[in-house]
Parts: structure tokens; C-alpha cells; sequence
């Protein structure tokens, strides 16, 4: 079976763990930044948008899909930058 066959939902819950793992992941590196854990969570949030914006682009995904993709992972990342950025200027 291809991935084309796969189901959409499927899909959509492959790209949701992968966004789990990548964000535990970048979690993991961010506990031992030199810069610390706030300033090194937002700088790897934002090269992962910057990673997975290039991947939808390579990938010629389309942005508003019903399935879940590229660009919703990277728009996930862009949020929780933003959310990182205000929380860590604020500290």
C-alpha cells in the first residue's frame, strides 16, 4: 500500500505525531542551550517553521488542504515561536 491509498485521517495523524516528536525533541536540545531554555526553544521553533515551510515547498503541498501537512506544521511552530518570543521578553 502506497501513501496514496492511506486514508486522509491517517495522514492528518502522522503529520500530529510527528509535530509531537519534533517538538520533544526540540525541547530536549532547548534544556541544555547555552543560551537558555526559553531563547533556545524559540530559536529551534522558528528554524523548524523555516523547515517545514521548505519541505511543503518541496514537496508542492498545498496550504489549505483537508489533510493535515507542511504548512500546518509550520504555522504550529510560527504560533508557539510567537507565544515563546512574548513569554521570554516578559521574563
Amino acid at each position: 500500500m502506497n501513501a496514496k491509498q492511506l486514508p486522509q485521517q491517517l495522514q492528518s495523524v502522522q503529520v500530529m505525531v510527528r509535530f509531537g516528536f519534533r517538538l520533544a525533541i526540540m525541547i530536549g536540545f532547548a534544556a541544555f542551550a547555552g543560551a537558555g531554555f526559553g531563547r533556545g526553544l524559540v530559536t529551534l521553533l522558528w528554524m523548524s517553521a523555516l523547515i517545514c515551510a521548505f519541505a511543503g515547498l518541496a514537496k508542492r503541498e498545498m496550504p489549505f488542504a483537508a489533510i493535515l501537512n507542511h504548512w500546518d506544521e509550520m504555522t504550529a511552530y510560527v504560533a508557539l515561536c510567537a507565544l515563546g518570543t512574548g513569554i521570554v521578553q516578559h521574563v
